[in-house]
C-alpha cells in the first residue's frame, strides 16, 4: 500500500493544496494497477511527508493481522492515524481482511475489495484484569489545537521558513502557555506527567525539555511583528470584523527575582500593589472585539500618557478600515490634552473619560431629562450630553448609582477612621503623660494624613498652640459639608465626534471594558507576570508568547460568546479537562495482553462547547490495539 497525492484546487480563490489518497497496487497481466482504498484528508497531522511511508507501511501491517507494533516504535502520530484509518477500513468493509492477511506473495492478482467477507474484531477477556492506566488530560489541547487550526497558523509558520519540528514545538509551547501558563521547567513536568499535548504531535511525553520551550518563545518572538499583523488580519477576516473602534490602555506587571541588570524592569506604580517588585509595562491596541492589533513593551516605570503617540502611527495598518481612520477610545490615564491634540492632527477621532469636571454642569443638566440606560452588570445610568465652554468637544454627563454608592461607602470608610485618629491625638494633649508637644502633635497629624489621605480632604483642621512652652493646647476638626447625593457618582466622557447622540457616546465609551477584560485574561489566567526571568529576551519572549496564546483563547471565547456561552477561560479550561486519554489493559483467553489507548467521549458540557464551535470531539476514538503474548 502507498500514499497518493492529489493537487486540489478551489475554483473561487484559485488556492491549491494537496489532498491525500490511501491506495492499493495490483497486476493485471503484465499491466500494473492502483485502487483507491480510502481517503486520507489533508493529513495536517503528519506535514513531514517522509513519514507517509511509515503510516501506510503500518496500516498494511494492521490490515494483514499483526497489530504489534514491532521492535522499532512507531511516532505516536502515526500510530494514532493508523488505527484510526485501520477502523474506518474495517468497519466500512473497504477491503477484504481475509485477503490482506495472507503473504504478498499469494495476493497480488487478488482483487483487494470484497466488502462481504470482512468480520469484526472479537476477543474474548477476563474483566478482572481489566486495568487503566496513563490516564491524561486532553480536552483543552484539543480545543486549542482546532483553535490555532482555524487560525491557519502552521501555515502561516511555513512562509516563515520554519521547519516541521520547530513549527511543532512552537504549537507545543503555545498551546501549553494556553492550557497551563506556568514556568517553562513547570511546564516540562506538565507535559512528561499530565498532559497528552506531546502525543497529539508524535512525541514521547518526555521528549519536550524546558531548554526547548525557552527556544520555542524566542522563535515566537523573533518573528513577533509578523505573527501580530498576521493575526489581526486573520481574525478580521475569519470573523468579518471591521475595526472601527480602537482601545488603548496601558498596564503593567511585576516580576520575581531582583532583574538587577535588566534594562526594562524598574519601581514604579505598580497597579498590582507590589511596591517591593521591579515592573514593566505593556501598551496594547485591541479591536472592540478583544482581538490584539498591536503591542509594545516599556520600561516600567512610564507613565502612561507618555506611550500614545508611539502607538497611534501602527494603527492604519493594523486594522481592517479603509478609508478613515478608526475612534480611538481611551481611559483617564492617557486622555492628557497633549495626546488629543495629537490625535486630532493626525486625524483620529477620540472618545476618553474627561480629567477635569466640567464647572457650569449643573445650570446644563437642571432643565433637562436624563436618559436612562444601563451598564454591563445591569446598574442603572443616567446621561445627559452638555458642551464645555473651554474645548469643541461634546461632553457626556454620567451618573453612575453603582458608582454613588462606592463613593459614599468609602468616604464613610475614610472619615470614620481619620476621625478616630483625631480623636487620640485630642485625648493625647489633654490627658497626663500625652503627647501635647507642638512638634510632635504635627508629626502625629502627618503620619495621620498619609494613612489615610483620602479622609483628609473631607476635614477642616486647626491646632492652638502655648506659644511659650510650643505645647499644643486644643486641637479642633470642622467637617467639610458632604457632596448632596446627586453629586455622588458623577464623571464625565469626552468625544470630538460632533454628531453623536448620547446612546451611542455611551456604547462606544463601554467598549473600554473589553481591553479591560483582555488585561484580566492575561494576568489572571494566562499568567502573564514573568517568572524568574533575568535575561530581558526571555522576558519580552515570555510575554510575546502569552499575548499569542491570548488570541488562540479569544478566538475560542468570541464565538463562543456570540453562542451565549460566557464562561471565562479558566472555567473553560476547567470543563474541557474532564476529556481524558486513556490505556487499558486486559487478558484474553488466550492468555494474550491487549493493550488499548483511548480518548474518553466527551460529556454533555465538553460536547456543547464543540457543538458551539464546529470542532471535532475526538482527535481519536482508538489510538492502538496491540495483543501481546
Amino acid at each position: 500500500m502507498f500514499i497518493k497525492t492529489i493537487v486540489k484546487t478551489e475554483p473561487k480563490t484559485g488556492k491549491r493544496y494537496n489532498y491525500y489518497r490511501l491506495c492499493q497496487s495490483y497486476r493485471i497481466g503484465n499491466k500494473t494497477r492502483h485502487r483507491s482504498i480510502l481517503g486520507l484528508g489533508d493529513l495536517d497531522e503528519l506535514p513531514d511527508r517522509t513519514t507517509h511511508k511509515l503510516l501506510a507501511d503500518r496500516i498494511e501491517h494492521l490490515l494483514s493481522g499483526s497489530l504489534e507494533i514491532g521492535l522499532v516504535p512507531l511516532p505516536t502520530q502515526i500510530e494514532t492515524l493508523a488505527l484510526h484509518f485501520y477502523q474506518i477500513i474495517i468497519e466500512r468493509k473497504l477491503i477484504d481482511k481475509s485477503i490482506a492477511s495472507k503473504p504478498k506473495a499469494e495476493r497480488k492478482a487478488e482483487p483487494a475489495i470484497n466488502p462481504q467477507a470482512v468480520s469484526a474484531n472479537y476477543q474474548t477477556v477476563d474483566i478482572n484484569t481489566i486495568e487503566h492506566e496513563n490516564v491524561r488530560e486532553i480536552g483543552s489541547e484539543w480545543l486549542c489545537y482546532q483553535a490555532i487550526n482555524q487560525l491557519e497558523i502552521r501555515g502561516f509558520l511555513q512562509t516563515q521558513k520554519w521547519d516541521d519540528a520547530t513549527i511543532n514545538k512552537a504549537l507545543i509551547s503555545l498551546i501549553s502557555r494556553c492550557v497551563y501558563p506556568v514556568s517553562e521547567h513547570k511546564t516540562q513536568s506538565w507535559l512528561e506527567l499530565n498532559s497528552s499535548l506531546c502525543e497529539m504531535f508524535g512525541y514521547a511525553s518526555n521528549k519536550v525539555s524546558r531548554h526547548d520551550l525557552y527556544k520555542a518563545a524566542s522563535n515566537w518572538y523573533k518573528i513577533k511583528d509578523a505573527s501580530e499583523l498576521y493575526l489581526s488580519r486573520k481574525t478580521n477576516e475569519l470573523f468579518d470584523i471591521e475595526d472601527k473602534i480602537i482601545l488603548y490602555d496601558l498596564t503593567n506587571t511585576y516580576f520575581e527575582g531582583r532583574k538587577a541588570n535588566s534594562s526594562i524592569a524598574c519601581f514604579g506604580n505598580s497597579k498590582e500593589k507590589r511596591k517591593d517588585a521591579r515592573l514593566v509595562a505593556l501598551g496594547l491596541v485591541t479591536n472592540a472585539e478583544g482581538f490584539i492589533k498591536y503591542s509594545r513593551i516599556y520600561r516600567g516605570n512610564i507613565a502612561d500618557c507618555k506611550t500614545l503617540e508611539e502607538t497611534v502611527d501602527d494603527l492604519s495598518k493594523r486594522s481592517s478600515t479603509t478609508g478613515r481612520k478608526p475612534v480611538v477610545v481611551m481611559d483617564a490615564g492617557i486622555s492628557i490634552d497633549e495626546n488629543l491634540q495629537m490625535l486630532k492632527r493626525k486625524g483620529y477621532q477620540y472618545l476618553c473619560v474627561s480629567r477635569s469636571s466640567i464647572k457650569d454642569y449643573c445650570e446644563q443638566i437642571k432643565d433637562k431629562t436624563p436618559i436612562k440606560l444601563s451598564d454591563k452588570r445591569d446598574s442603572l445610568i443616567e446621561v445627559i450630553q452638555i458642551k464645555d465652554a473651554e474645548n469643541q468637544d461634546n461632553i457626556l454627563y454620567v451618573r453612575s448609582e453603582k458608582k454613588a454608592l462606592k463613593e459614599m461607602s468609602m468616604q464613610e470608610h475614610f472619615t470614620t477612621h481619620f476621625e478616630e485618629g483625631l480623636q487620640q491625638i485630642h485625648k493625647g494633649i489633654h490627658s497626663k503623660g500625652g503627647t501635647k508637644k507642638l512638634v510632635k502633635v504635627h508629626e502625629r497629624l502627618g503620619r495621620l494624613k498619609e494613612k489615610y489621605p483620602s479622609g483628609v480632604r473631607f476635614y477642616t483642621i486647626e491646632i492652638k498652640a502655648d506659644e511659650k512652652n510650643q505645647n499644643a493646647i486644643e486641637i479642633t476638626w470642622t467637617k467639610k459639608k458632604p457632596k448632596t447625593q446627586s453629586d455622588e457618582g458623577v464623571y464625565f466622557l469626552r468625544t470630538n465626534i460632533q454628531k453623536i447622540a448620547e446612546r451611542e457616546f455611551w456604547e462606544i465609551y463601554n467598549t473600554i471594558r473589553e481591553i479591560e477584560a483582555t488585561f484580566r485574561v492575561l494576568k489572571t489566567d494566562l499568567n502573564f507576570r514573568p517568572i524568574f526571568h533575568q535575561n530581558d529576551d526571555h522576558t519580552q519572549a515570555h510575554l510575546n508568547l502569552a499575548l499569542i496564546a491570548y488570541q488562540v483563547v479569544n478566538t475560542i471565547r468570541y464565538q463562543l460568546k456570540a453562542k451565549g456561552i460566557t464562561h471565562d477561560w479558566s472555567n473553560i479550561v476547567r470543563i474541557m479537562n474532564t476529556q481524558k486519554s486513556v490505556t487499558s489493559t486486559m487478558v484474553t483467553k488466550e492468555e494474550k495482553k491487549i493493550i488499548i489507548r483511548k480518548c474518553s467521549k466527551p460529556n454533555e458540557k465538553v460536547k456543547e462547547i464543540y457543538d458551539k464551535l464546529g470542532y471535532r470531539y475526538q482527535p481519536y476514538s482508538s489510538k492502538s490495539v496491540l495483543p501481546e503474548k
